[in-house]
């Protein structure tokens, strides 16, 4: 069926939540995404990388310029012009190049290079997954600086930055199986395959985030067998004698155990967490983020024509529907945390990250995998009040006076600044502008995070735009720069993507290892 080639695709973006895939990927053979893009990508389009601001009042239609005066005037004169030595100047003076420079540095990308960044990104990926599976193996994940096994917090429920995610089930070996053959290791995945179907279960007492087990353990198990069951083999010829459809069933037995955090809401908004083997925990509670309840679509949807079963799909887009009912009149925008129960908002923040970000993501990826015009209409309605509410800073992306664009959070009904940070989860939007087609903007915004990245060496989990430094000084791995890092490569062929991605991968190296 033609779906299931899209699916590939996709299966190929999933992947980019680990660095070392895309480098392992996107630096090999090119891979044709099927665009088309009218873009020369230039010298004379990257002023906002290289340009001269020489005779340019930062001042001018500023997003530092646009925050709500009466609501931060403590902080408004740091949006002053200041001098070459202040922490406080503009992010594009990060890129210290002028334009010979940038076609010295960022005008090719040898081949030689390319073989040593992948088998760099490879060796960075065996690391991890022959020292998982040494020393942690079967429990969730390796804990690099004890050197051994860790899954849930079992004397601690509520520590859910441990619980949501890890659910006793070999996260990390499920999560690497499509890894394993994208790299070509057509040996090591089927000895995976074998382990995941003779050692894995989900008949535990594990009480897990919903959106997490979907997008790490349901997601994977459908990636492996559309790759496992492919006969197009793009990856390499698998010949795994005897499969029987085993992952598949796997999958559809999970999708089963988190079916009950759709039952018993009068939204149709799915509970944050169930218990694999009861349901959802009498002392759960009534709030969700929409990214966690709104991005769900894109498995449920698969695994439901996998299966010739409905089910699973209908509840994952009776719940996008749901939220989409509850957006604002005013704005058109969703908030961040809904009451499932009487749909009223706790949280009115609206952005691109934490607790927003995926819901957009699935609207327009939902579209591209199924053809649902309700599907394109509702992502194209939002990106439009995301642009009409969220974007500061001048109106054309290459030129013209004022900073260059930035998506700030803001409240859903006015549409009015809430504060004066992003988070690391945002870097995601310029990978959906490009599968949107808007690829000038992207350029723009994914240089506004490429330039925090080179400042700092990864991206803070939060960083104020207006002081320009970090709220929160730590980076948990986050993948979205690395996606649309790719995204961008694949849609310009323009070398310097490839070396953003060099980049990284030697600042996760540096900065990231535990030896």
């Amino acid at each position: 069926m033609q779906w299931r080639s899209i699916v590939v695709g996709l299966v190929v973006l999933r992947l980019s939540f680990s660095c070392v895939i895309w480098l392992a990927f996107g630096l090999g053979p090119n891979v044709s995404w099927g665009f088309n893009f009218p873009l020369s990508f230039s010298l004379h389009k990257l002023d906002l990388l290289f340009g001269d601001e020489k005779g340019t009042d930062p001042r001018r239609n500023s997003w530092s310029q646009r925050v709500h005066v009466h609501r931060h005037e403590e902080v408004a004169t740091t949006c002053a012009k200041v001098g070459e030595g202040s922490p406080e100047r503009s992010y594009l003076s990060f890129f210290d190049s002028n334009r010979d420079e940038y076609s010295r540095r960022y005008s090719s990308f040898p081949d030689t290079l390319k073989a040593k960044m992948k088998d760099m990104a490879k060796e960075m990926f065996y690391f991890g997954y022959d020292n998982y599976m040494k020393y942690a193996f079967p429990e969730d994940e390796l804990n690099p600086i004890d050197c051994e096994g860790r899954g849930p917090d079992v004397l601690n429920p509520s520590n859910i930055n441990i619980n949501d995610v890890l659910g006793n089930y070999s996260l990390t070996l499920i999560d690497t199986l499509d890894t394993l053959l994208v790299l070509g290791n057509v040996t090591e995945f089927q000895k995976a395959v074998k382990l995941v179907i003779d050692t894995v279960s989900f008949d535990k007492d594990s009480t897990v985030q919903v959106f997490e087990a979907n997008i790490r353990i349901l997601g994977s198990l459908i990636s492996s067998h559309i790759l496992l069951t492919d006969p197009k083999h793009p990856f390499g010829k698998v010949d795994y004698e005897g499969y029987d459809n085993e992952l598949l069933h796997l999958a559809h037995d999970l999708a089963v155990r988190l079916l009950p955090a759709f039952e018993n809401t009068l939204t149709g908004i799915p509970y944050p967490r169930v218990n694999l083997k009861t349901g959802v925990p009498p002392d759960s509670i009534n709030e969700t983020c929409t990214a966690g309840a709104g991005s769900l679509l894109v498995e449920f949807g698969i695994l439901s024509r996998l299966i010739g079963d409905s089910t699973f799909e209908w509840v994952a887009r009776r719940a996008v529907r749901a939220l989409w009912s509850l957006r604002s009149n005013e704005t058109g925008l969703l908030g961040n945390v809904v009451n499932i129960q009487t749909g009223q908002w706790v949280g009115k923040q609206s952005g691109l990250g934490a607790g927003m970000d995926s819901f957009y993501e699935y609207l327009l990826k939902s579209y591209i995998l199924f053809g649902e015009k309700e599907d394109h209409r509702m992502f194209q309605d939002s990106y439009e009040s995301i642009q009409n509410h969220m974007r500061r800073g001048r109106e054309s992306c290459n030129e013209g006076e004022g900073d260059p664009p930035l998506y700030v959070n803001v409240n859903m009904f006015s549409g009015e600044i809430m504060n004066t940070w992003i988070d690391s989860l945002q870097a995601f939007f310029p990978g959906l502008q490009v599968l949107n087609g808007d690829v000038d903007n992207a350029i723009c915004l994914h240089a506004f995070y490429y330039a925090i990245w080179k400042r700092f060496g990864a991206l803070p989990e939060r960083y104020n735009w207006q002081l320009q430094a970090p709220d929160v000084l730590f980076y948990p791995l986050r993948p979205e720069l690395v996606e649309s890092t790719y995204l961008l490569y694949q849609a310009t062929k323009n070398p310097f993507y490839l070396h953003v991605g060099m980049d990284i991968l030697q600042s996760l190296e540096k900065n990231a290892k535990v030896n």
